[in-house]
């Protein structure tokens, strides 16, 4: 993480990222078509007038598509980091979803899918005049520990029910 925040080109791409999309770099932009559009009658709209600003915003262009994707990455890392944490640390999350984005497309269309039909189940639940709240069950395995790191069993209200079945010993 450190290494990136000290490269150059990270230090380069936040900057340039947040000058270029402000309002100012709009601004400027603006106003390089209206000269470039005053300068063509002085220049009886050549070859080499159109080619000016055909060349200079191709530049450009080719230059912002990796700057924007840089800034894409290092934002979409950091929300799924985000989320992750999140879904770590509330309990009953299936931390099993914590790297869906290392799935195959086929693997996150089964669970699309699945949560898809729970969705669809609330939304008949909600025509019916029931609640929509709560934790359905959504048929994903769950690991053998939950997200604090214990070892998954009954509960304890579970467990009590349990021992009253059971009777005195």
């Amino acid at each position: 993480m450190d290494d990136y925040r000290d490269s150059w080109f990270g230090r380069f791409s936040r900057v340039a990222a947040r000058y270029t999309g402000s309002s100012h770099a709009f601004m400027i932009a603006s106003l390089v078509i209206v000269a470039w559009l005053l300068t063509g009658p002085l220049f009886h709209y050549s070859d080499t007038w159109q080619l000016v600003i055909n060349t200079g915003t191709t530049i450009i262009t080719f230059l912002m598509v990796f700057l924007i994707q840089n800034t894409q990455n290092r934002d979409s890392e950091a929300m799924h980091l985000k989320v992750n944490e999140l879904v770590r640390a509330l309990e009953g999350a299936h931390v099993a979803l914590l790297d869906l984005e290392q799935l195959s497309i086929e693997d996150l269309d089964r669970l699309r899918d699945r949560y898809s039909e729970l969705a669809r189940r609330a939304r008949a639940d909600l025509l019916m005049g029931l609640e929509d709240t709560g934790t359905p069950a959504t048929n994903v395995e769950l690991p053998r520990y939950d997200s604090k790191g214990r070892e998954r069993g009954t509960t304890p209200l579970e467990q009590a029910a349990k021992d009253i079945g059971k009777g005195p010993a």
